[in-house]
């Protein structure tokens, strides 16, 4: 194993030598990540002053380690760059095919490449925040405790390595460096609203949330780098001179795969579905288990936010819910309606959210969803109200159709962020995503649409009625 590393390490070395040896890499890194602490001390040293006229210490004391990750994800952002760099840069000065030739693996030119991109981020990073750490001490300002100093110090290592392992998936897939500068916005935004969750996070103190989202990072990073490995091959990154937009490539594409061959919509019923299903197995009976985990800690959430609600809020429960029965009256559709888009919108987000993280986020709807409904029960049953009477009367009679619905499709979204962190032989990343979008399509009308539909229905014409029944 050490023998087949030692050509990866080679390839970094020649790398990171190179790059530290042109002054044109070095001196912005340096003189950048040096003047910019030095604008975020002075921030943070003015932040304590006004806040402190004010008695509100604790804002400035929550905004310094904020700074501090702001500081080690600078340089992060602007030496991206090279990373871009690593394959088509070398490609377009024409260097990489000496390098091409040599009797290396494929995995172990990628890795090589992967890691010499990582050095300089990090290498900035720590500087920077180094940096801004020694103006605090100089200026005797608070500094972070231990556990919020190990979180900023890890969850900048591993963003830094996912930026920099997704821009060497784009230099692998781009033909030119305009391309993959203008390719990287995909890379840089995204964490960029990522650092924003994190800030807000830290300004409320909650380290175990942070935590989470630590291995969700380190997740994320290796889903990157394995469908980076996966997909790169060196003859077709000498062979690609230009990408050309082939609308009607993709279309055939994807309506082959979401046909699967079928000549009517029966044929398609009978033959395309099931075997989707089947397909589906697995990430379905993953997501399921996310969703009971969900329904737990909603629960477990009652003791940490416990609500005491006046009895005065559940009297009159069956005049309440006669009034609602009069006002859903089977035939009315705009309650349906305006219900069957909002979960069509939360299935939607669940795909945005999927799509832009390997369907890390793509389950994290169902989630809440679910652990917002056990959060619910579990508050009833502190109040003393028979929590299994509200949810058969309240929720079941068309749950049963809507958190199905909802979970065959996050399991759609699930196996789309595997599909594409898996070698696909002869197949590139397009292909590979535009046959999985046709999967999460092939569920949405087949399927997910109509019970959502008929969920809808349920929940406005027929579940008031039977609450009334059984809360009575």
């Amino acid at each position: 194993m050490l023998k087949s590393l030692y050509p990866v390490y080679v390839i970094a070395h020649r790398e990171i030598r190179d790059q530290f040896r042109d002054w044109r890499i070095v001196f912005p890194i340096i003189i950048l990540t040096i003047l910019f602490p030095f604008l975020m001390n002075y921030t943070a040293q003015e932040m304590l002053g006004f806040v402190g006229k004010y008695g509100g210490e604790i804002v400035g004391e929550r905004l310094i380690p904020f700074l501090l990750m702001i500081v080690g994800f600078f340089p992060s952002s602007f030496s991206l760059i090279i990373a871009l760099e690593t394959f088509v840069g070398e490609k377009e000065r024409g260097s990489i095919e000496p390098l091409l030739s040599t009797p290396l693996e494929d995995w172990q030119l990628y890795l090589g490449k992967l890691s010499s991109a990582v050095v300089p981020p990090l290498f900035g990073s720590f500087l920077g925040m180094t940096v801004y750490l020694t103006g605090l001490a100089i200026g005797r300002a608070p500094l972070p405790d231990g556990e919020m100093m190990a979180l900023i110090i890890l969850l900048t290592i591993v963003q830094a390595v996912m930026m920099v392992s997704g821009a060497v998936v784009v230099s692998c897939q781009a033909t030119s460096v305009r391309a993959a500068n203008l390719l990287s916005s995909f890379i840089i935004i995204p964490v960029t609203l990522l650092i924003q969750g994190e800030s807000m996070l830290m300004f409320w103190g909650n380290y175990g949330t942070l935590w989470m989202a630590f291995f969700g990072v380190i997740l994320l990073t290796f889903l990157l780098m394995r469908m980076g490995l996966a997909y790169f091959r060196r003859e077709e990154l000498l062979g690609r001179e230009i990408d050309v937009l082939n609308l009607r490539w993709g279309w055939m594409t994807f309506w082959q795969a979401f046909t699967g061959g079928a000549k009517n919509i029966w044929q398609w019923y009978r033959r395309v579905i099931p075997k989707t299903l089947a397909a589906l197995r697995l990430p379905f009976v993953i997501v399921f288990l996310m969703g009971a985990a969900g329904v737990a800690i909603g629960f477990s959430l009652v003791r940490q936010f416990p609500i005491i609600a006046p009895p005065e809020m559940f009297t009159n429960l069956e005049e309440r819910l006669g009034l609602l029965t009069e006002a859903f009256k089977p035939g009315t559709f705009g309650p349906v309606l305006m219900i069957f888009g909002n979960n069509l919108r939360v299935m939607a987000l669940a795909l945005l959210l999927g799509i832009f993280s390997f369907a890390v986020l793509g389950v994290l709807p169902i989630i809440v969803t679910l652990a917002v409904v056990g959060y619910i029960l579990g508050i009833l049953g502190l109040n003393g109200l028979p929590a299994g009477a509200f949810f058969a009367g309240l929720i079941l009679p068309h749950a049963w159709l809507e958190i199905p619905a909802a979970l065959l499709a996050t399991a759609a979204v699930l196996r789309s962020g595997a599909l594409l962190a898996t070698p696909a032989q002869g197949k590139k990343i397009g292909q590979v995503w535009l046959e999985s979008l046709a999967v999460w399509a092939q569920m949405m009308i087949g399927i997910v649409i109509p019970a959502l539909f008929i969920a809808a229905m349920i929940e406005v014409w027929i579940t008031p009625h039977l609450a009334s029944l059984i809360l009575r």
